[in-house]
């Protein structure tokens, strides 16, 4: 069976959502190939998939033999045709009120970018990776290099080093396990070391590796060799991210040498506090588990922006400077390096007027962002006294500590679909429980606000089969798939409200565009009650509210305010909906501008409905995060504003300005 469609991950299949895919190909009997411009590749190998360089927006074909074919490239289809599959990839850089001081690392822009330029001008130059500036001591971290052995078996040799290597691989992977386990890793770092554990079991390595071992190689050498070849591939590949990911291969490659040669790599444990790190290369998987709170910046002789390095150096706000090639060797004897992430600019040994000007620069930005810090705690209030809650966005409960060390005030939106999209199978009313619990729980008194399941053609998860449509942002999604399925509506609604004991839970529904549906849903609840009751579990009540998304929802806003308890106002669709303009797709990108006229009018248009009816009136779109319109967001009535965490500072001091 074979079906094609159009790739909506975003960002296409590099490292992580490709091992997704693998994974979920794996789970499926059936033989499983992509096809793409008349390449194919198994699904089952991460990098067989990755060297096929399949991008978003590209044409792909899905072929599957066997009992389960069906099953298969529904699934598989759905997975291509998800556009939020790719993007926990790569995190934005925090802003810098957001960043945790590390060393002397800041991230600010500088204040005279031409005078940096003119100042630092005989510095080295690598690739600006992760934004910032530092100036440490150095740290050269230079492990030996691991040489093939280049020793011939004889063919009674051979099935022992075979053994060997599938030893290795598994230490490995249990190495990479246990870091994985550990609680000290954040949700992106534990993706990145999942993606490498993946490539250290891959067919594709391995099957090379094999080969060269039953043809007399040994098996360091052969690893070494099949590292080295498929590395080279990605370097081939026309992507800039896949071609980073060659150093993802060759960093697995010494990872499964060392476990061959029973050997530990250089470790990182002994970094000076703010030292600059000076490497030719670091595996993803040791920089993860360094004590990255302690490195003041990062420079390395290979890597580009879109490598691993990179995206943990801005992740942990780290400024890092890659892709510096041979010349790091001579950094790495400087006792002292001053580096800017901005520009890409390294200088060893800094003095006068060079080193003058970063002290300056950070003692700018370590004023600017001790003056945004003092606003973490702030309760911020209108000019009448009215609180303002500045919330958080978040989609895990991985994401609870960066919202609480930014001060958020509650949760604003906690989208529910995520934690449908990581599994396999659809979430147990228990799992649902757990999870609304310790999020209401993290965040007491503060309110949290749980948006419920916002899946539809375009957010496709296991467990639900979605119709073939034309345009999913149009078809049967959000509150309209709900309704029609209460067999995965009604546990979500009970494990809500079995975490509404605690108190501060509120819950809203999404894509709401009749009054009727809000009254089906209502009654669902009451229903939901009635079964707690009778199965004497414990449960509390939840206030109810709608997001406003759609130009219906805003029409009838006044109709709507009668039957819930607040508004929360979803810039993004709402945006789209009212443009109708595909928020995904490029060529209309300038018509999703939330300032627009027509846009602007809708909101306060939901808004005045919302302040008549007594009710409160939010905004979890990304637009409640700008402090150009929070101005007017205040003036049109609203009194709640949930964003991304790193906006939260800022925002708290936007409100504080207006309400002196």
């Amino acid at each position: 069976m074979e079906r094609s469609t159009i790739v909506r991950v975003h960002e296409g299949l590099h490292a992580r959502p490709a091992t997704r895919f693998v994974k979920l190909a794996k789970s499926f009997e059936s033989e499983v190939e992509i096809v793409k411009d008349g390449k194919s590749a198994s699904a089952k190998s991460a990098v067989k998939l990755m060297l096929l360089a399949v991008k978003e927006n590209d044409e792909v074909t899905i072929r599957t033999r066997g009992a389960d074919e069906i099953e298969a490239v529904e699934a598989l289809i759905g997975y291509l045709e998800n556009p939020l599959a790719g993007l926990a990839e790569e995190q934005a850089p925090a802003e810098p009120d957001a960043a945790a001081a590390v060393g002397v690392t800041l991230k600010i822009e500088p204040a005279k970018p031409a005078a940096v330029e003119e100042e630092i001008s005989g510095a080295l130059k690598g690739v600006a990776a992760s934004e910032g500036y530092a100036v440490g001591a150095a740290f050269a971290h230079f492990p030996p290099e691991i040489k093939p052995e280049r020793r011939k078996l004889s063919v009674g040799e051979m099935e022992a080093e075979l053994v060997r290597f599938t030893d290795a691989v598994e230490v490995v992977q249990a190495r990479m396990n246990a870091s994985l386990a550990s609680d000290a890793l954040s949700a992106n770092d534990r993706g990145i070391i999942a993606a490498l554990r993946d490539i250290a079991a891959d067919d594709e390595l391995r099957d090379e590796v094999v080969t060269a071992i039953n043809t007399g190689s040994d098996a360091v050498t052969a690893v070494i060799g099949a590292a080295t070849r498929i590395a080279a591939q990605f370097g081939q590949v026309n992507d800039s991210y896949l071609n980073a990911r060659a150093d993802d291969v060759q960093s697995v490659g010494r990872q499964i040498c060392l476990a061959l040669l029973g050997q530990a790599d250089a470790s990182l444990d002994d970094i000076p506090e703010g030292a600059i790190l000076i490497a030719e290369d670091i595996g993803a998987w040791d920089l993860a588990r360094a004590p990255l709170k302690r490195i003041g910046g990062i420079v390395c002789g290979h890597g580009g922006a879109t490598s691993h390095i990179a995206i943990i150096a801005r992740a942990h706000g780290i400024p890092a400077v890659l892709g510096m090639g041979p010349q790091v060797h001579e950094l790495g004897k400087a006792r002292e390096i001053a580096l800017d992430g901005h520009r890409g600019h390294v200088v060893a040994n800094p003095e006068g007027s060079v080193l003058t000007g970063f002290r300056a620069r950070i003692d700018e930005a370590a004023r600017e962002r001790e003056a945004l810090k003092a606003f973490r705690d702030t309760t911020p209030r209108r000019a009448d006294g009215t609180v303002i809650e500045v919330a958080a966005n978040i989609g895990s409960l991985e994401e609870i500590d960066a919202a609480r060390e930014a001060g958020a005030m509650g949760v604003g939106l906690f989208r529910t679909e995520l934690l449908f999209m990581r599994h396999m199978h659809l979430p147990s009313e228990d799992m649902q429980a757990e999870t609304y619990a310790a999020l209401a729980k993290a965040f007491a008194p503060h309110p949290v606000i749980v948006r419920t399941l916002d899946i539809g053609g375009d957010k496709p998860i296991s467990g639900i089969e979605f119709p073939d449509e034309e345009n999913p942002f149009l078809g049967w999604r959000g509150i309209r798939m709900c309704l029609d399925r209460p067999d995965i509506f009604k546990p979500q609604l009970r494990a809500l409200l079995r975490a509404a004991v605690h108190g501060n839970v509120k819950v809203m529904l999404p894509m709401v565009a009749d009054v009727g549906e809000v009254r089906a849903a209502r009654a669902l609840i009451e229903t939901c009650k009635a079964e707690l009751a009778a199965e004497k579990v414990a449960f509390g009540e939840f206030q109810l509210g709608v997001m406003i998304e759609t130009p219906a929802a805003v029409l009838i806003a006044p109709a709507l305010a009668k039957e819930v308890a607040f508004f929360s106002i979803g810039t993004n669709d709402l945006t789209q909906y009212i443009m109708a303009a595909d928020r995904l797709n490029p060529t209309v990108a300038k018509l999703n501008d939330v300032t627009n006229v027509a846009v602007m009018s809708a909101i306060e248009m939901t808004a005045r409905a919302g302040v008549a009816a007594g009710i409160m009136v939010g905004m979890c779109g990304e637009a409640a995060g700008r402090p150009d319109l929070i101005p007017e967001f205040l003036r049109m009535g609203l009194t709640e504003l949930s964003m991304s965490p790193a906006s939260i500072h800022r925002a708290k001091k936007r409100i504080a300005e207006l309400g002196a």
